[in-house]
């Protein structure tokens, strides 16, 4: 991995004032104060940073505007972007880094904070904030579906279901147990769906509670798409869950938090670089949380696409 040099800057202690501090690299932090604990004490995470030479302007997104606007206004003005939010802000900052290909750190505020988990980032903000520190840069993949990018998981049928019912009221009240309370009242209204999926040559059809692919490796809130999955091994995971009976999905679960699903005789999975799914009628797919497009869906992998700082001994398997 690449390690960032440091350059002259400045500090920010709120949007739009600057603090002289010493030689440091410029970080653009932008936080969603929205975020579970997007009300966290930035400050002493900035005092941090600049007392290990990353001095950071802090900036909130606005009405009308996006994550990626803002790094696209402060490309020129700062050297790395820091995301202070859960796995949807961090989804929401990706076109502003493939356009400016300024290197992102992750500060997980969020309730599930899957993608730091995937990087091998705890939850801590202060110990992420260590790893922004330290400068070390990676490459990593993404996930297109439909011409919308996803770091983690896209998914069709319960996750998506899922996305849907939890709310931010939920999410910020709960946690990650606000998954398991809406998870189990989907549950036993949930029905299997017909899809078409075409890979490699091939168009298989199949009867099926979820489908989900994945660029990274966690995602749901502690689910894994694979064991062996990683964000930067230029392949997708796909897994579909044919179960005949909901309670198949209660002894499945643990294989699920694994990541070894693939070994069950009614889950289907394997790894492509591309894939359609199509569906009898329209679904919502879920990338990174969020519901952002409908089936037919195609999916690819972006190798190498956008930069991160990374632990250097971050889990690849």
């Amino acid at each position: 991995m690449a390690r960032l040099s440091a350059m002259d800057l400045h500090l920010s202690q709120d949007a739009g004032t600057t603090v002289q501090r010493t030689s440091a690299r410029r970080a653009l932090l932008v936080v969603n104060r929205h975020a579970r604990r997007g009300t966290s004490d930035i400050h002493e995470i900035c005092d941090f940073l600049a007392d290990h030479g990353v001095s950071c302007r802090i900036e909130t997104v606005r009405e009308g505007e996006t994550v990626s606007d803002l790094i696209r206004a402060y490309r020129g003005q700062c050297d790395l972007v820091i995301v202070g939010g859960g796995d949807g802000t961090l989804n929401a900052a990706i076109d502003g880094l493939m356009e400016t290909g300024l290197p992102l750190g992750v500060l997980p505020l969020g309730t599930a904070n899957d993608f730091a988990r995937t990087l091998g980032i705890t939850p801590d903000p202060l110990e992420a904030a260590r790893v922004i520190a330290a400068g070390h840069v990676g490459t990593i993949d993404l996930g297109e579906v439909n011409g919308h990018f996803f770091l983690n998981v896209a998914s069709i049928g319960f996750s998506a279901e899922l996305a849907r019912e939890l709310t931010e009221h939920a999410k910020r009240r709960w946690g990650v147990l606000g998954y398991g309370i809406v998870a189990a009242r989907l549950l036993f209204r949930s029905r299997l769906f017909t899809a078409w999926i075409e890979h490699d040559g091939v168009v298989e059809k199949v009867h099926t509670f979820q489908v989900a692919v994945g660029n990274g490796k966690h995602y749901g809130g502690g689910m894994t798409v694979s064991e062996t999955a990683a964000p930067d091994d230029g392949r997708l995971d796909f897994y579909s869950l044919e179960v005949d009976h909901w309670w198949r999905l209660l002894a499945l679960l643990p294989s699920l938090r694994r990541g070894t699903q693939g070994e069950w005789d009614d889950v289907r999975a394997f790894r492509t670089t591309e894939l359609t799914i199509r569906t009898r009628r329209p679904r919502p797919v879920n990338t990174d949380g969020e519901l952002r497009t409908m089936t037919p869906a195609t999916f690819r992998v972006r190798p190498r696409a956008i930069r991160v700082l990374r632990p250097m001994t971050t889990p690849t398997g």
